[in-house]
C-alpha cells in the first residue's frame, strides 16, 4: 500500500463475517446489486447517522455506468490504501444489503471516519452492522479514535 493513511506494511482485513452479513471489498463485480441496494433506499440512507447533508445518495440517482465508475474508484482506493469500502452482503443470497466506508478524516480529534448504511428492507441490521464494525476497528485496524458519526 502506498498511502500514509495506514502504517507501512499494514495489510488491511478483507472480510468480516457474521451470522447476519458478510463484508468484502466493494468492487465492479457488485455494480448491479449495489445500484439496486442504494437506489431503493435513498430516504432511509439519508436518515442514517453519518449522512446528514443529503448529498449521498445523489438526487436523481446514477446510471449503471456512473455507479460502476464509483465502485471502480473505491476498489482503487482500497488497493492503494487511501480508503477502504466494503460491500455488505446477505450471507445466503450474496445480495448487496449495505456498505461500509473507512476513510481519512479532516477532524483533528479523529484518525479515521466510518460510515455505514443498509437497505431500507434491512433496517434492523443498521445498529448491529455499526456495532460489529466498531468492534472490528478496535480489533483489526490501526486507528484508535474513529469518527463513527454519532454512533
Amino acid at each position: 500500500m502506498t498511502s500514509d493513511f495506514v502504517p507501512a506494511g499494514y495489510v488491511a482485513p478483507r472480510s468480516l463475517v457474521t451470522e447476519d452479513f458478510v463484508l468484502e471489498p466493494l468492487g465492479p463485480q457488485h455494480n448491479e446489486s449495489d445500484l439496486v441496494a442504494w437506489s431503493s433506499s435513498i430516504d432511509h440512507i439519508r436518515a442514517t447517522p453519518g449522512y446528514p447533508d443529503g448529498r449521498w445518495p445523489p438526487e436523481g440517482g446514477m446510471s449503471a455506468e456512473e455507479n460502476l465508475a464509483d465502485l471502480t474508484r473505491h476498489a482503487a482506493d482500497f488497493e492503494a490504501g487511501r480508503g477502504f469500502t466494503f460491500t455488505v452482503l446477505d450471507p445466503e443470497s450474496r445480495e448487496v444489503i449495505g456498505c461500509v466506508y473507512v476513510y481519512p478524516t479532516r477532524e483533528p480529534e479523529h484518525d479515521v471516519q466510518v460510515q455505514s448504511w443498509v437497505r431500507a428492507d434491512r433496517a434492523s441490521l443498521d445498529g448491529p452492522l455499526a456495532d460489529a464494525v466498531a468492534r472490528w476497528l478496535d480489533e483489526a485496524w490501526p486507528w484508535s479514535h474513529p469518527d463513527r458519526h454519532g454512533r
